[in-house]
This record gives structure tokens, C-alpha cells and sequence, in this order.
């Protein structure tokens, strides 16, 4: 399978440090989901640029990261993060490790079956998985706003998916198939501050469907301000999909 249909993330970590610091900052409730012990060995799916995964660390915890962007590697890295390349559906670990974490990425994995066989695969029997995703529902006005933008520019947005906002029920049967058990999966609506406002937040969380539907570089910023005067507000429609669940002893 290419490495495009396995996720579709695209990220410039620059970018995304400057714009997407709330990603890190509002991920504290998952982090408390997972309750992290000192000596325990924790796997972070979608590490990112590492500010979550630190968190862990200082818990006490011995973590490995993984992503599947070079640039948030090298930032985890910068960072002191043991992180290494990969996309998750593609982990090879077989029982490694006590827990898995994640803060928003499985939403950006296509290959969802596979991710979940991988997760659990990685994780000792009686060990746990926990995290947050964007839900059924999550920034639909303003996806809404940026498409209708591109049309207008002569684009056509991508007719593919980009995202997998599951809905608790979808998500559960995914992981439960994969051997899951005992899923406490919830939506939460979380309307989100943008403290650098829509435009930026355009191009650096939508750089792949902007890639995909063909706009040109220097256009961008201009559709990004466009969006931003017709979506009318700096707060995003997050809603996110909190979960954990565990695998059996």
C-alpha cells in the first residue's frame, strides 16, 4: 500500500510549532486517561514534534515515538524524544510495551484496520491504549469553508477521503476486531481557540488537501484569508473522540 493511502498527514514542523501548539496543550485529558507510571515502557502513535510525548517522560515513563513525517522526527528529536519513522499501520513491535498512547493522528490514518492490529500487537497482554481523536462531526463548518473556497477558484477538492471522523460505535468495532476489549469511547465537543487565527491554521492543517486539490503555493495564503473572512470566527468546531480500552491479560 502507498505510504498515501496509509495517512494522509502532511506537515511543516516549523509551521505547525508556531500555528499548532494547542494540539499538545489541549491533549492533557488524554494524557490523563492513560495515567502513565514511572518504569513503564509506553509507545506513542503520532508523536508529532514530541510536546505531549515529554509529558510522558517526565512521568516517569520510558516512551518511544513514532510518526510518519521526518520533520516532526527531527523536532521529537530536537526535543530529546527517542523517536523513530514510521507509519503505524506498518509497526512491526510484538508485545514491547505496557501502553500505547495517542493524541491526534488515528484520525489521519486511512489504514485504520491495520493501525489497530499493529497497536495491539505492540502491546503486552493485560496492557492498555488511550487517546484522542477528532470525532464524527469535527471541524465540519469549516472544512466546509475551505472547500467551498477552492471551488470557487477553479479547484476541485479531493473526492477521497481525508480524515476517518468515526463515530464511538465505528470506532469500537475497529478496535474491538483487532482484540480490543472493555472500549470506553466518547465524542466531546470541544469548540477551539485558534490563537493565530483560521488563515494560518489553513495552511498548515489543511497543506495536504490544499497539495491534493492542486492550489498553487502562491495562492494559499490569500484562499487561507479568504476562508477565514467566510467562516467569520476564530474558534474551530472541534469534536473530539476520546477513548481507552485494553488488551487481555
Amino acid at each position: 500500500m502507498s505510504q498515501a493511502a496509509v495517512s494522509t498527514s502532511k506537515w511543516n514542523a516549523a509551521d505547525y510549532a508556531r500555528v499548532g501548539g494547542f494540539v499538545g496543550e489541549l491533549g492533557g485529558a488524554a494524557l490523563d486517561l492513560l495515567d502513565p507510571k514511572p518504569g513503564e515502557r509506553i509507545l506513542d502513535v503520532g508523536c508529532g514534534e514530541g510536546s505531549l510525548t515529554k509529558k510522558i517522560i517526565d512521568c516517569g515513563a520510558s516512551v518511544l515515538g513514532i510518526d510518519d513525517s521526518p520533520e516532526m522526527i527531527a523536532a521529537a528529536r530536537a526535543l530529546g524524544v527517542d523517536a523513530i519513522l514510521m507509519d503505524a499501520a506498518d509497526m512491526p513491535f510484538n508485545g514491547e510495551f505496557d501502553a500505547a498512547f495517542s493524541n491526534a493522528v488515528l484520525h489521519w490514518i486511512l489504514a485504520k484496520e491495520r493501525a489497530a492490529e499493529a497497536i495491539f500487537r505492540a502491546i503486552k497482554p493485560g496492557g492498555r491504549f488511550a487517546g484522542e481523536m477528532g470525532g464524527r462531526g469535527n471541524i465540519a463548518r469549516l472544512q466546509e469553508a475551505v472547500d467551498e473556497e477552492i471551488i470557487l477558484r477553479g479547484y476541485a477538492p479531493p473526492v477521497d477521503a481525508h480524515n476517518w471522523y468515526a463515530t464511538p460505535e465505528e470506532f469500537a468495532a475497529i478496535y474491538e476486531t483487532a482484540g480490543f476489549r472493555k472500549i470506553d469511547a466518547r465524542l466531546i465537543e470541544r469548540p477551539t481557540p485558534l490563537a493565530h487565527g483560521v488563515a494560518p491554521w489553513v495552511t498548515t492543517f489543511r497543506k495536504g488537501w490544499l497539495d491534493r486539490a492542486g492550489v498553487p503555493e502562491e495562492e494559499r495564503a490569500d484562499l487561507a484569508a479568504r476562508v477565514a473572512d467566510r467562516f467569520g470566527s476564530d474558534i474551530a468546531d472541534y469534536v473530539r473522540l476520546r477513548f481507552i480500552m485494553g488488551k487481555p491479560a
